[in-house]
This record gives C-alpha cells, sequence and structure tokens, in this order.
C-alpha cells in the first residue's frame, strides 16, 4: 500500500465513522479531518472531482459547527437570563 492509499483509506473511514456519531460537535470535527484527509487524497492523487468536492464541503462544515457553537452559546446565555412567559400566554392552549 502506497502513502497516498493511506491516506485514501483514512479519509474514507473518517467519514464511515460520521455516520455512527450521535452529536453534531463530534461529526462536524470528524467530518472536516476527513475533508482535510480527501483533499490531500484529491490533490496528490489528481483526483480532481473528489479535490473539488471537500474543497466546497469544507467551508461548509466549518460553518456549520461554528453554528451549533453559537447555539449552545446563545441557550447557555437564555437560560441564564430571566424571562417571563406572560406575552406568550395568549398564544398557548391545553
Amino acid at each position: 500500500m502506497t502513502w497516498l492509499e493511506g491516506i485514501g483509506y483514512l479519509a474514507s473511514l473518517l467519514v464511515f465513522s460520521t455516520f455512527y456519531m450521535k452529536t453534531m460537535i463530534p461529526l462536524r470535527c470528524v467530518a472536516i479531518a476527513s475533508n482535510f484527509a480527501f483533499i490531500a487524497y484529491g490533490f496528490f492523487g489528481r483526483l480532481y472531482p473528489v479535490l473539488i468536492l471537500h474543497l466546497l464541503l469544507l467551508p461548509l462544515n466549518i460553518m456549520r459547527l461554528l453554528q451549533i457553537r453559537q447555539l449552545i452559546r446563545d441557550i447557555k446565555h437564555a437560560s441564564e437570563g430571566r424571562f417571563s412567559f406572560e406575552a406568550m400566554i395568549p398564544f398557548m392552549t391545553k
């Protein structure tokens, strides 16, 4: 096995492992790692469709990771505040 095949197998293993993950932050981190591995594999193997695909997926995965981290911060901030549900009562039903 060549080093290039090793990178390809590593990238494939990382993608495969994302399908078993139950939480989003580790999933996105492993997906980003697989993007880097596939970018290296596509670049050094001159597999341009693979390279282009993962160059496009990398910023998407980074953006989604940042969004979920911001959502977690917002939820923590909201849970620390003192909010009233009085304004929502007209919209509530039993």
